[in-house]
């Protein structure tokens, strides 16, 4: 049979037609700015250009390998025939070893009823917001921060986005954030951030989820729906030396029934690409995402889960993993910082914030005039370095402020860049 060329009957009539056919959600979205950078850079790398590449908030097999037990833990599950579909809500021996985990790890103990396992802490972002909002409600988040307001548009939300300053690390204040809270739905919070590096302080998270309580508190009394935080710590297991991850439920228990946290595999042990996460949230919200997540599919592979069970229930495995890898991420960090600090006291127009946690470093360099995007694409041109500026995170300010992703290069690489930004700079 000769197969029919589909692609020879697209006419641009029928093009315009289907154009036209699409939702008003599906034509308003805005595609990754993040991964439209990390395509072209790839393109560059495949014409054979040699660049440093700084964009993508994703690990590098060659410099980071998962541990070897979770991959001997997936290769046993697959040979034992685990390819069909896991439990809604994930397998029970999963969700008692992120407990299990939490708790040891973390020090807080969450009921497995609460906790939810889905295809990575992604879906699970989007399952709290389609599980909590309505079209039109209101969500309060900091910006720079990661996909809210993607994630606002899918959801049909109203974004209320509170511009963050770098004096302040790029992390909100309590009184920045508490004079919206009166009229929201939801408020999203990220620590260690993306893509800033930054990371809360005890005193300020209790502030917050303490206005979140009193919030609530008040709408006991008036029978309005609730407010919730939901809090992606996806990155905490990688904070930088000195600074201890905080979390709103720990610092102020009363704030659990509020609260959804958000956290996975993927950032903790390189397995990005694993697919696994979790949410731990009061059981009638964790059960409404469940369902949601559900009907899409969104489930963490069944030997991916089996592997990840027996990785998290192993302490002495996790510690020796997150020894390594704090050391692993924390030294690349260390040479860019160090060595932008010194390209500063030479005079050059650049600057960083001192790293706190995830893979990221916030840095900033300045070309009068010129926009975040041209000083991107001079730096590229340049110095052979690729970054992402800070509009791809909400961010609305053209002052040079850029991530820099350390999870794909290796120590020389990032020395290289150092140099390549110098000379750049110097001409």
């Amino acid at each position: 049979m000769q197969p029919l060329d589909v692609g020879a009957t697209l006419s641009p009539t029928g093009e315009a037609d289907a154009q036209r056919g699409l939702s008003r959600m599906a034509l308003g979205l805005v595609g990754s700015e993040i991964l439209k950078i990390a395509a072209e850079i790839r393109a560059l790398q495949a014409e054979g250009q040699p660049i440093v590449n700084l964009t993508v908030g994703d690990f590098s097999a060659s410099e980071f390998r998962i541990p070897n037990k979770l991959e001997a833990g997936i290769v046993a599950a697959l040979a034992e025939g685990h390819t069909n579909y896991p439990p809604s809500d994930g397998l029970p021996e999963l969700r008692e070893a992120v407990s299990s985990f939490l708790a040891r790890e973390q020090g807080i103990r969450y009921p497995v009823s609460c906790i939810l396992i889905a295809g990575g802490a992604r879906p699970l972002l989007y399952a709290a917001y389609r599980a909590v909002l309505d079209p039109g409600d209101r969500v309060v988040y900091p910006v720079p921060s990661w996909n809210n307001n993607h994630y606002v548009h899918l959801a049909g939300a109203v974004g209320v986005p509170v511009r963050c300053r770098p004096e302040n690390a790029f992390l909100p204040l309590p009184s920045e954030l508490v004079p919206h809270l009166r009229d929201a739905r939801l408020l999203v919070l990220n620590s260690p951030l993306n893509p800033t590096g930054t990371a809360f302080e005890p005193e300020a998270l209790t502030a917050i989820a303490r206005a979140v309580v009193d919030e609530n508190i008040r709408r006991r009394t008036t029978g309005e729906r609730a407010l919730f935080l939901v809090y992606d710590q996806v990155y905490w297991t990688l904070t930088a030396r000195g600074t201890a991850h905080v979390d709103p439920v720990r610092l102020v228990p009363e704030a659990a029934p509020w609260t959804i946290l958000i956290d996975g595999l993927s950032k903790a042990f390189a397995a990005t690409g694993l697919r696994v996460g979790w949410s731990c949230a009061p059981p009638a919200v964790s059960a409404r995402m469940r369902d949601l997540l559900g009907h899409v599919g969104a489930w963490a592979p069944k030997a991916e889960q089996r592997a990840s069970a027996l990785l998290l229930a192993d302490a002495g495995a996790v510690s020796d993993w997150l020894g390594g890898m704090r050391a692993a991420v924390q030294a690349r960090l260390d040479v860019l910082y160090d060595g932008f600090m010194a390209l500063k006291a030479e005079g050059l127009p650049i600057d960083a914030i001192a790293p706190r946690g995830a893979i990221y470093l916030s840095a900033r360099v300045v070309r009068p005039g010129e926009t975040n995007e041209a000083v991107r694409r001079f730096l590229l041109r340049e110095a052979g370095v690729a970054v992402v500026p800070f509009q791809a995170f909400g961010y609305p300010d053209d002052d040079g402020w850029m991530r820099l992703s350390v999870g794909a290069v290796s120590v020389a690489q990032c020395q290289a860049a150092v140099a390549g930004i110098g000379r750049a700079l110097r001409a």
